[in-house]
């Protein structure tokens, strides 16, 4: 597993234009930086220089962050296909917390970082990448129309401790009742339906004690997080990434109710 987690970082070697969003809660963009975001391998990929170079648009650019890896630490995991997810491993209501959800998609990235500080969440970066030289075909902004219909994909599970990954079928129905858009979630464990309330590029849900929003985003993304994080209850963040029409790519980095880290889903989508 650690051999083959390395394997999947190599996914992310070359040289990556775009930009760092940085947005409000309800999803209004604060600023954009443009970036050029490098994964160069050295020693024959036996370790990794990652630099960061951030290009304001009104003052010089920022002095370039570099790290280095070689080895991977057990707050982040990728998939097969380069998606990965990285962040804090437990939640403490008077720290900063939050992830990074990313996805890798041919020639083209996409990562949400939602941050909550003191349990509300407080901001969330939306990062659009292209391999340096080649077309950067940003998708549209997700809307509802994008997500009504019947979804049916194939989930990964896997654990910060490295088990075996769980794979499973699901399927997704997101249908408009009226003025609201219901969703069904089957998988072969349980079945989850929940209404929310749309609000232009926000859907809220708040059917449980706690409020959660979905936001639609540019370039097909998606970012599904609690408003607040419920004390003593389990809870996820969730990222979307809209490929084409029929397909779809969903992360979800789950938390228990001690808001420890417990897992990391993949659902690769395609709608029927």
């Amino acid at each position: 597993m650690i051999n083959s987690q390395w394997s999947y970082f190599l996914k992310h070697l070359g040289a990556w234009e775009g930009s760092f969003t940085r947005l409000t809660p309800s999803g209004e963009e604060r600023e954009d930086t443009p970036t050029l975001v490098t994964f160069e391998g050295l020693n024959d990929n036996q370790k990794i220089r990652q630099t960061v170079q951030r290009f304001p648009t009104n003052s010089e650019p920022k002095t370039p962050m570099v790290l280095e890896y070689s080895n991977l630490n057990r707050s982040i995991l990728f998939f097969e296909n380069g998606a990965f997810s990285v962040g804090s491993m437990q939640f403490s209501p008077v720290s900063e917390f939050g992830a990074e959800l990313g996805f890798i998609h041919q020639q083209r990235r996409l990562r949400l970082v939602p941050l909550f500080e003191k349990g509300e969440l407080s901001s969330i970066t939306l990062i659009r990448e292209y391999l340096q030289n080649t077309v950067n075909e940003e998708r549209s902004p997700l809307t509802i129309e994008n997500l009504l219909g019947e979804w049916v994909g194939e989930a990964a599970t896997i654990y910060p401790d490295w088990l075996t990954p769980d794979i499973y079928s699901t399927s997704l129905v997101i249908t408009l009742e009226g003025e609201k858009l219901r969703q069904t979630l089957t998988t072969p464990q349980f079945k989850l339906s929940s209404t929310a309330t749309i609000d232009g590029s926000i859907l809220r849900f708040e059917e449980g004690e706690s409020q959660v929003q979905v936001l639609l985003l540019p370039d097909g993304a998606s970012c599904n997080t609690p408003v607040i994080i419920p004390r003593g209850k389990p809870f996820l963040l969730e990222a979307g990434w809209l490929l084409s029409e029929k397909e779809r790519l969903r992360m979800i980095r789950s938390y228990d109710k001690q808001g420890g880290w417990t897992s990391l889903t993949l659902v690769k989508e395609r709608k029927i």
